[in-house]
């Protein structure tokens, strides 16, 4: 039947006349709007694809479903880094082309079709529609997923869609809510696809994180108001997962959890992600992905593993995004929005001082900077703002907020 038609609001081009505002500000645009990372590609993963620029499958063909070494990173991060023994749940893996592939794609590799339902978040990625809707599938938004009560009872429901950490609030679902989830939807054949990939952006713990390890070209202190903390050498902190033991009752049947390295280690470019859960669905989904030729190329396979691996650079990353997000959650609320550390993720959510976000884009424009409207993700009435900024644009975010407030 090939790809259906689909209806967003989800179109960048919609934020382009801001950002021609935003640049005739003296000293240029600051731009908060995509959640694209700019810090380096930690040095352990460049040298990894490096020695792999020449391999068998740099050359050759990589496998579809990773290489020995990938899928054995796969399982060892999950085992070290979330607690879950994948061989014991009897759950595959397979790496995927960015996490927005696999989203995009996940409603037409179950085999979805017109009439069934896939169920989401009112306030989400409008991605998870998009795919929906390009399988034929039909769209059921809820304000809020753990009622389950709010999608259990409704015909022909085949997916519950889950993000935690959510973007765009960063709200965190915990582990009781989870598990509510995935009973529920075992019980009606439905398959819970719980989009993960913020897990390690978990900001509910403030000992959590050692601004001491953020070192840029600021100093010591990046941001005057960010207090010290203690030393991350303690466990790694992460938002629940639903392959979780205690949250899939020992077994991944009728779950799949997709993950991404592009935020926690900068490598958005390099598009490695992964989904893992419940085997018969996984290996449906990698005939499909064979003959389309869904493949990570071979040394970023080789790069990936090491990222895996890597949890020190990831430790420094969530410091720096730590300090960004303290830092522009204070400017922003001196401004007058109700900005607030979220539980998770790289955002703050507000809610617009205008009628609506659009109003709100144009007259942070004229400071400057530029937003994500909240329209994007289902909430007109909101904005979004990333902290996927190098830490400049984040100090001078904060310094124009910041006057403006000071003129108010």
């Amino acid at each position: 039947m090939g790809f259906h038609n689909f209806d967003s609001p989800y179109d960048w081009s919609r934020v382009a006349r801001f950002r021609r505002i935003a640049q005739s500000h003296d000293g240029g645009a600051i731009d908060l709007s995509v959640g694209s990372p700019v810090d380096p590609v930690p040095q352990s993963i460049r040298v990894a694809l490096s020695q792999a620029s020449d391999d068998a499958d740099a050359h050759g063909y990589p496998q579809t479903i990773g290489s020995s070494e990938l899928r054995n990173a796969i399982h060892d991060w999950f085992l070290h880094q979330r607690g879950v023994d994948l061989t014991m749940l009897h759950a595959s893996v397979v790496p995927s082309v960015g996490s927005k592939e696999a989203v995009a794609l996940m409603a037409s590799l179950l085999h979805l079709n017109p009439g069934d339902v896939v169920v989401q978040p009112r306030i989400s990625y409008p991605t998870y529609e998009i795919g929906t809707q390009i399988a034929g599938a039909k769209v059921v938004k809820v304000d809020d997923v753990t009622d389950v009560s709010s999608w259990q009872n409704i015909d022909r429901v085949k997916a519950i869609w889950v993000n935690s950490p959510c973007n765009p609030t960063g709200d965190i679902i915990d582990s009781q809510r989870l598990a509510a989830i995935v009973a529920a939807a075992r019980a009606i054949g439905a398959v819970v696809l719980s989009d993960e990939c913020y897990a390690f952006l978990d900001w509910r713990e403030a000992n959590d994180f050692s601004l001491s390890e953020h070192r840029t070209n600021m100093g010591e202190r990046p941001y005057a108001d960010v207090p010290e903390a203690v030393d991350m050498s303690s466990a790694f902190n992460s938002a629940p997962c639903v392959l979780n033991p205690q949250v899939c009752a020992g077994s991944a049947r009728g779950i799949l959890s997709l993950y991404s390295l592009s935020k926690q280690s900068n490598m958005a470019g390099y598009r490695t992600a992964f989904v893992a859960g419940d085997d018969a669905l996984i290996e449906d989904m990698i005939r499909y992905r064979k003959q389309i030729g869904l493949i990570i190329p071979g040394p970023v396979q080789h790069a990936m593993s090491a990222a895996l691996r890597d949890i020190e650079a990831v430790q420094e990353q969530k410091a720096r995004y730590h300090a960004r997000l303290t830092a522009l959650v204070n400017a922003l609320g001196q401004y007058g929005y109700d900005a607030r550390m979220p539980q998770g993720a790289l955002y703050v959510w507000v809610h617009a001082l205008g009628d609506d976000c659009w109003d709100d884009m144009g007259t942070l424009a004229k400071l400057g900077i530029v937003a994500s409207p909240g329209e994007f993700y289902g909430a007109p009435k909101y904005l979004r703002f990333s902290i996927t900024a190098s830490d400049d644009a984040i100090r001078t975010a904060v310094a124009r907020l910041t006057a403006s407030s000071n003129r108010h």
